[in-house]
């Protein structure tokens, strides 16, 4: 697996995911979220790396470097918390796996879906993420948004298909 396969969202040979699968049950789509959803942890190292330095340099205080080994970790913690999140999406229930040590995975059935929006901000429009919202018949939702979703004009068009059955029609 070379590095743009590690980056690129799309994932159809994870072990991660099919261990939620039920037997009869194949991936349509299953993506990561998309990486901009580390920058908040990156600009924390990087903040915490020129404060430490900053630091070091006029008072000599060495001590401090390990305040950015904390900051460090917690990226690498990130890191690892983002390469094992998914959102898959099959022919019968739409998925949202995270976290590392406490494995959360919110499900709905494609059945009950009534409704998908895809909400983009600024950054989100500038980085290249959005943000579903699905609203689901009933009165508790189990998957009620699934942020930093990738190329998310394209996958909302796949996953209405998916979810409502229509079959794009265009020459392309």
């Amino acid at each position: 697996m070379n590095l743009q396969e590690m980056i690129v969202y799309r994932d159809s040979r994870s072990r991660v995911i099919d261990k939620y699968l039920m037997s009869y049950e194949g991936r349509v789509i299953a993506v990561r979220k998309h990486p901009a959803v580390l920058l908040p942890a990156a600009s924390g190292a990087v903040g915490s790396l020129l404060a430490c330095a900053a630091v070091s340099a006029f008072t000599g205080f060495w001590l401090v470097w390990w305040l950015w080994l904390l900051s460090l970790g917690h990226l690498v913690w990130r890191v690892l918390g983002w390469s094992i999140d998914f959102f898959l999406v099959t022919e019968h229930r739409v998925m949202a796996v995270s976290g590392i040590f406490n494995r959360n995975v919110g499900m709905a059935p494609l059945s009950k879906v009534t409704d998908i929006t895809l909400e983009r901000t600024p950054l989100g429009r500038i980085l290249g993420y959005g943000d579903f919202v699905l609203e689901t018949a009933g009165q508790w939702q189990a998957l009620k948004a699934v942020g930093y979703v990738p190329y998310p004009e394209q996958l909302y068009l796949e996953v209405s298909s998916v979810i409502f059955g229509a079959v794009d029609g265009s020459p392309d």
